[in-house]
């Protein structure tokens, strides 16, 4: 059975580097990159730069993560009747 997760190699901050995520990851971080008009590598070194902790890939995860889920309650927040 083949594995959810690719490994892809990319640049970041001008050092060569392989990433494993699952594809659906890899398809939110190309979107992000669209809609910010940057490059994947551009993308994943303001993650890398700004990670606390832990490893890429879990950074990447959860940027990901945290970026759909804004954007859903950001959604839901314009759809929902205001109070008052």
């Amino acid at each position: 059975m083949k594995s959810p997760v690719v490994k892809r190699s990319i640049v970041v901050a001008g050092h060569k580097t392989s990433v494993s995520l699952e594809e659906a990851f890899w398809n939110g971080m190309k979107e992000i990159s669209s809609l910010r008009d940057m490059t994947l590598s551009e993308l994943v070194g303001e993650i890398d730069s700004n990670r606390q902790q832990g490893n890429l890939s879990s950074a990447i995860r959860l940027f990901v993560l945290d970026y759909f889920r804004s954007r859903a309650m950001a959604a839901e927040s314009e759809n929902s009747p205001s109070a008052g």
